[in-house]
């Protein structure tokens, strides 16, 4: 009996595919569907060096790059564009922040491994979306793969390794 081509070609990348939950980026994630610890690259180590960057810099930031002074924002698992709101470091307001988002657990977890400053060239960070009072707690009418947040802003603090 001979295996159609289609069923075949499916059947290997089934086989092929890694059985762990990662996500693209090679992020484990944990039971809730939040993503596990992850290293800053040493490159971005040595760029938020160069940049007068320290472990607990902060500054506001628009979440969403399309939702702007939102009173509810929709985030949706996948890539995110963020804005500055204010200087943090020698990067300044506007310079835009490129990461991933996440919405399986509790609460949003955002990761931004990329700064593109107005006038310059993207550069790698390591800095994750921060509120107190759970505040990046998911509203109950948020969907799989999405949650709805009140407000639009949050603050993004540097770090050097993601927990």
């Amino acid at each position: 009996m001979r295996m159609p081509k289609a069923l075949l070609l499916g059947s290997v990348l089934l086989l092929g595919a890694p059985s762990g939950c990662t996500t693209a980026g090679g992020v484990a994630l944990r039971p809730d569907g939040t993503p596990g610890p992850q290293e800053c690259s040493a490159k971005a180590l040595e760029v938020m060096r160069y940049l007068r960057l320290r472990v607990g810099d902060a500054a506001l930031a628009d979440l969403d790059a399309n939702q702007i002074d939102a009173r509810r924002i929709s985030l949706y698992d996948g890539p995110i564009e963020s804005i500055l709101k204010d200087d943090m470091g020698t990067l300044e307001a506007t310079t835009r922040l490129y990461g991933q988002v996440w919405t399986s657990g509790p609460q949003v977890v955002i990761r931004w491994y990329e700064a593109h400053p107005p006038d310059g060239d993207k550069v790698p960070i390591c800095a994750v979306a921060r509120l107190s009072r759970d505040q990046m707690r998911k509203l109950p009418e948020s969907k799989p793969g999405m949650a709805i947040l009140d407000g639009s802003v949050a603050a993004a603090y540097i770090v050097d390794s993601f927990r």
